[in-house]
Formats: C-alpha cells, sequence, structure tokens
C-alpha cells in the first residue's frame, strides 16, 4: 500500500542502523521523490523539526529523536515500492563485484543514477533496496555521475559508513578511472590542479566551471595508457572529489573525454558514435583500493568495462 505525505508526520528514530545519520540524508532516503534542493528548502525555513526545535542539515539523528514532517505535495514514504523494469533489475542483480555483511560493492551501469532525484524516480540506493528490500541500511560511500559506470562502494551499515568517509576525508581511499579522451595527448603523465566552481543556470548546460577565483581546489593525474590515431587513453587518479572533476579537467587541457555530451566536442561525438558504436560517456571506474573497515586489511577490486566501452576500444585498434 503506497502511503502519500499528505499530513504531518511524526517519526520516532530508535534504529541503530538510523543513529548517528545526518537529518538531511535521512530525509533524502526517506521520502521519495525529493529533490535534495527541496530537503535542504525545508530544513532551512524549519518546516522539519526535531524533538519539537528547528535543526540544521548536518544535524546527527539520536535515539529516540522524534522528527515531524510537514505535508509535502508528491512525495511519498520509502517503503513505497518503487517502479523499475526488469532489464534494470537484472543489470543490478549482476552488477554485485563483492558483498559482506558490512559492504556491498558494485560495477555500476552507465544510465543509471546513484540516487533518485526531482527527476529520476529511483536510482541506485532505491533499486537496491527495491530487489533487496532485507537491507536495512545502504548509504553510498562515494558517488559516481549518472553517465559513467564502474566501482561504487556502499556501506551496509553505519559504522562502516563513518570508517570510509574518514578514509576518503584522508585520501586513504585510491581511485582509478579509464577515459578515452578527442585529441592525441602530447603528454605521459599530467597533474592537473585548477579549481573548480558550481554554476547554476537554466541556459546553461555546463554546471561546473574551471574559477580561479572562488572555485574549490582540485586534483587530477592523467597518465596515458594507449595512444591512437585521434584519441588516447588515459588513466585518471582523482585526489579531490569534485562534481565532474575528470570531465572539466579533461576539457581544461584540451582533450574532452569521448561522448562527454556536457563538456565534450558534439562533433567528434558523432563521429565517434557513427564509426565504433560509442553512445555513452568513456568514463569507467576501474579499481578502487582502501581499507576494509572491519578487517583493516587492505582491498583492492577491479571492474571490468561494459561491451559498448570494450567494442570501441577494439575498433580503435584495428
Amino acid at each position: 500500500m503506497k502511503t502519500y505525505n499528505n499530513n504531518v508526520n511524526l517519526i520516532t528514530i530508535s534504529s541503530p542502523n538510523i543513529i548517528g545519520r545526518r537529518i538531511d540524508n535521512f530525509l533524502l532516503s526517506y521520502l521519495k521523490g525529493i529533490s535534495r534542493n527541496k530537503v535542504y528548502s525545508i530544513l532551512r525555513k524549519g518546516e522539519i523539526r526535531v524533538n519539537k526545535k528547528r535543526v540544521k542539515c548536518m544535524y546527527r539523528l539520536n535515539f529516540g529523536d522524534i522528527i515531524r514532517i510537514p505535508p509535502i505535495r508528491n512525495v511519498m514514504f520509502e517503503r513505497n515500492n518503487v517502479c523499475i523494469s526488469e532489464t534494470i533489475i537484472r543489470k543490478l542483480f549482476n552488477s554485485v563485484l563483492y558483498e559482506d555483511d558490512h559492504l556491498i560493492i558494485l560495477n555500476k551501469p552507465s544510465g543509471i543514477a546513484v540516487h533518485a532525484g526531482s527527476k529520476l524516480s529511483y536510482g541506485i540506493i532505491e533499486g537496491l533496496r527495491t530487489v533487496r528490500p532485507e537491507l536495512d541500511y545502504l548509504s553510498l560511500v562515494h558517488r559516481l555521475d549518472k553517465e559513467t559506470s564502474g566501482v561504487l562502494l556502499l556501506a551496509k551499515n553505519y559504522f562502516s559508513l563513518i570508517q570510509l568517509h574518514e578514509q576518503l576525508r584522508l585520501n586513504v581511499i585510491k581511485k582509478e578511472y579509464l577515459a578515452l579522451v578527442f585529441g592525441k595527448c602530447k603528454f605521459n603523465f599530467k597533474v592537473v590542479t585548477v579549481p573548480l566552481s558550481r554554476h547554476s543556470s537554466s541556459t546553461c548546460l555546463n554546471n561546473v566551471k574551471v574559477n580561479s577565483i572562488v572555485g574549490k581546489y582540485s586534483k587530477t593525474y592523467f597518465i596515458v595508457q594507449e595512444r591512437f590515431i585521434a584519441e588516447t587513453l588515459l588513466r585518471v587518479n582523482p585526489i579531490t572529489g569534485r562534481t565532474h572533476q575528470i570531465r572539466v579537467h579533461a576539457q581544461y587541457i584540451g582533450n574532452p573525454i569521448a561522448y562527454d555530451k556536457r563538456y565534450g566536442d558534439a562533433i567528434y561525438n558523432q563521429k565517434i558514435k557513427i564509426s565504433s558504436g560509442l553512445n555513452r560517456l568513456f568514463l569507467h571506474a576501474s579499481k578502487l583500493r582502501f581499507i576494509h573497515p572491519i578487517n583493516g586489511k587492505t582491498f583492492c577490486i577491479e571492474a571490468p568495462m561494459d561491451k559498448i566501452l570494450s567494442n570501441c576500444l577494439l575498433f580503435l585498434r584495428k
């Protein structure tokens, strides 16, 4: 039965998997069809109350907290069913690279967002909760763009999430990507450190740009893996984790990623689509190295490329 949020709702926090979570992240997972901007807006206006008091978005939930949620139009609760096609369900089942009592590691398919949003009815999180209802707790350790494929790490309990987030903060977690870029790179190894900032504009598709005045420090290593006639395959190590960082840094050095509709070269994108069949962003999170939050062992996992990317490379190697 679907329960729409047409009345004031009171939620008492008692689950160990919810205690310690930030209020904004809890609301994003609990309420379906709500955007992140909407969550921040109702928190800022004080419409969400915890123990009858206003709270900020970074407030962490405690045992016994009572959350008051006002009526919100077109929003449903977490326990509602999400309509997902059988094709997506099969992709999610087949994408699991590793799982234990604390972690799930996926080879995320391109074209699936990690979270639902104002224009998306589901993402990886919502999809897994639908096909794996026994998972009481599931949270992203890091993010991948909708168009990007590859290794995606999720935590199955709050303790693991906190431990892994600390590794991210200390740069213990190492990420490696494969990116096919337009043009013959003149370098073998390159470090890009230009700052990036986000721009909101209804007329501007590029919402992240290089900005030396208000941009945030960003650092990416580009290493040439293979050279082709008009393209270069790069191994990429992002040191920081800004939104669209690899894509914007690649654009900045004059070698945009193949079939990047947002930051790439439209004419080249059409040419490589016709010649090789590439119809998605050629950016793949190929490897992730981290310390397991429970046993303390170094964990390294790799994700194979899908057929679209593999066939594109086979074509270029002919």
